[in-house]
């Protein structure tokens, strides 16, 4: 059976997981969260903390790196931008590199559908009085709002799909799946992105417990455990890439699960509070999304509950979980149960895809794994239908049907319910060798270091037991990676071989990877029918620290070094200054800072650039317009920033600029009358 025929036995409605990337505390990739979520590691920190605190979290490790040139994002829009959206860029990136497409030439309708938290940074932005008259307060809002997380890839990666922001508070993440996986069953997009991510803060933060708060006393989450006291807050992000199920089996996709079905309830007021759980609009959920799937909840054989660890919650998610699957009962030994926050916390709006790639990795494995930091399982469990899973086990493919049924929770404050029914993902029949033929593994990146990362983690990919054919790995390097300026390659028949010449460096000449080293664009070459792209290692991102704005006193911020210095520096030999050398100083200062450049930077202290190639957009053209107007009294028409000059020549015209340019003060009301309607 081919790909294609395979795509016409498909259960109607499915939808395919053909790529994931994921960043969790004590996990900077999917390879060793898997291995902590096996090996039942608590991945919470602790730290010191103030006496009224509690020194522990999920803490991200390189929260704040981001390498912005592969984005690009100047230095001072980098610094600027959020962390959550410089996490979230890179993670989509990952993602679609792993579902064996290059994130620059994505599918075409290609949606996205993701949320956030709110962040310290993010309220510290808009409150920092430097940094708007630095590059612009519409600037500021738009790299730092999270209302511009889903637009921000789209734009970057050239995505042109529907564009979503999903708000829906703890569930906001597993909700951004379900409208993706409803947005392809429509045929709104054929492909799509959908996950979520939360950095409240860079840096370790304590919490304060309340007694009869959500938070744990000890830093610890135990989630349907007798000594159940709270949760514990951590952060992290993940993306999945979705596509129909039938479009991924015909286009060779290398699909890792299968979304079955799914469903979202709210609870309206049938509870006690606004940030209290219900029970009826859960199970509602539950059997709504089975309903959706066409399957009972009986054969469910494995649920991935919200758990948060807290008293009120996880004794009305039992309630409301086993009203839902209370046929289970007589069905073997019960449903397995866990949550993930044992492992790293609650990960607020990027709760539910934890939890959601999770159990993808759990049906790919074929093995469930452990709830952590478990005293005894809770008394209610004994007349519910689940069991809860404290160690890791085999998952055995259930003998009524052909694949592992699993589902998935997440529940928000507000009272936004979603619940997702994961298969395995479908066996396919094994892809005819060609008889190892040699092929050209092409590889890339933007250093040298970064070029041996890749080419060791390939070496290790292909060592391993069950690795992909080198046909299908040269495939996916040719069709499914950006093309990037430090290159090499390597030709071979085999697994071995390749991975022996990639980690030496051995590189046998060919005339097709010789092209490929010198730059030269070709097509790719045709791959042996039938074979299917693979999920291989991703480009090993390696930018630097950026930091993250934070919320301090107003007398600490304006002592803070560098507070609003760039600008009084300008100011002091702007126009007023009275002569043309110094407002030539402060023309450049306004322009380096505005692009982030290095007034070190060669002979021409970075101004040896036109602006576009300096990193510039038309937003911060027009908010340096305002700023030459404002502190020099000169009208800089717009078009002098479209010019083919350099940044040292720009700055030589508008000295010779002089005052009183009405069309600018047009130009300028018209945009500012644009952004007051939009």
């Amino acid at each position: 059976m081919d790909q294609a025929e395979q795509a016409n036995q498909v259960p109607e409605g499915a939808i395919a997981v053909v790529g994931m990337s994921g960043r969790f505390p004590g996990a900077p990739g999917l390879a060793a969260y898997w291995a902590n979520l096996r090996d039942g590691v608590c991945s919470l920190a602790d730290f010191d903390a103030p006496a009224h605190e509690v020194g522990s979290k999920g803490i991200l490790a390189d929260a704040d790196r981001f390498e912005e040139g592969l984005f690009g994002f100047n230095a001072t829009e980098a610094a600027a931008l959020d962390p959550q959206h410089r996490l979230l860029l890179e993670t989509a990136w990952a993602a679609l590199e792993d579902a064996g497409y290059d994130p620059l030439r994505a599918p075409a309708r290609t949606g996205v559908y993701v949320g956030g938290s709110p962040t310290g940074h993010m309220l510290a932005a808009a409150t920092d009085r430097g940094l708007a008259a630095r590059i612009g307060a519409t600037q500021v809002r738009i790299l730092t709002d999270r209302e511009f997380l889903a637009p921000w890839i789209s734009y970057r990666l050239g995505l042109d799909g529907p564009s979503m922001n999903v708000q829906t508070a703890c569930s906001t993440s597993l909700t951004a799946v379900h409208l993706a996986a409803q947005a392809l069953l429509l045929g709104e997009c054929d492909t799509a992105l959908a996950g979520g991510v939360s950095v409240d803060s860079v840096l370790p933060a304590g919490y304060v417990h309340v007694e009869g708060g959500i938070f744990s006393p000890d830093g610890r989450c135990r989630p349907f455990d007798e000594k159940a006291a709270g949760t514990v807050p951590g952060n992290g992000v993940g993306v999945v890439v979705l596509r129909r199920l039938e479009d991924a089996l015909a286009d060779g996709d290398p699909v890792r699960a299968v979304v079955r079905g799914s469903a979202v309830t709210n609870d309206g007021s049938a509870k006690v509070g606004f940030t209290a759980p219900g029970v009826d609009r859960q199970t509602a959920a539950i059997t709504e999304a089975w309903a959706a799937a066409g399957l009972d909840p009986a054969r469910a054989q494995y649920l991935e509950a919200h758990g948060t660890g807290t008293e009120l919650g996880d004794r009305i998610e039992l309630a409301a979980a086993g009203a839902a699957f209370a046929d289970a009962r007589g069905h073997g030994a019960g449903i397995g149960l866990g949550s993930v926050k044992s492992n790293i916390g609650h990960l607020d709006a990027a709760a539910g895809i934890a939890a959601f790639i999770k159990t993808v990795l759990m049906l790919e494995h074929a093995t469930l794994v452990p709830t952590v930091n478990v005293t005894a399982p809770h008394p209610a469990l004994a007349s519910s239908p689940f069991r809860l899973v404290t160690r890791a086990a085999p998952w055995p493919r259930p003998a009524d049907r052909p694949g592992r049924l699993a589902g998935v929770t997440s529940v928000g404050i507000g009272g936004t319910n979603v619940h997702v029914v994961l298969e395995e993902a479908p066996r396919r029949p094994a892809v005819a060798e060609d008889g190892g033929a040699p092929v050209v593994l092409p590889l890339s990146a933007r250093t040298e270091e970064q070029l041996r990362v890749l080419c060791r983690a390939l070496a290790d990919v292909l060592r391993a037991p069950g690795a992909p054919s080198p046909a299908a790995v040269a495939h996916t390097l040719w069709t499914g990676r950006t093309p990037l300026p430090v290159r090499t390659y390597v030709v071979a028949a085999g697994a071995a071989e390749a991975a022996e010449k990639l980690a030496a460096g051995v590189r046998d000449p060919h005339p097709l990877g010789e092209a490929w080293l010198a730059g030269e664009e070709a097509a790719p070459p045709a791959a042996p029918r039938g074979v299917r792209r693979v999920n291989l290692p991703g480009y090993p991102f390696a930018g630097e620290r950026h930091g993250a704005l934070s919320l301090a006193p107003e007398a600490a911020r304006a002592s803070a070094p560098g507070a609003e210095a760039g600008t009084e520096a300008v100011r002091e030999t702007g126009a007023e200054g009275g002569t043309e050398a110094g407002m030539a100083a402060g023309v450049a200062a306004a322009l380096r800072e505005a692009l982030g450049l290095d007034a070190t930077d060669g002979a021409g202290g970075g101004l040896d650039r036109t602006y576009f190639e300096a990193g510039g957009d038309s937003l911060t053209a027009v908010h340096l317009v305002g700023r030459m107007r404002d502190e020099f009294g000169v009208d800089v028409p717009i078009d002098l920033f479209l010019e083919q000059l350099t940044l040292g020549a720009m700055v030589e015209r508008i000295v010779a600029l002089r005052a009183g340019d009405g069309e600018l003060d047009a130009l300028l009301d018209e945009f500012e009358a644009e952004e007051s309607g939009s």
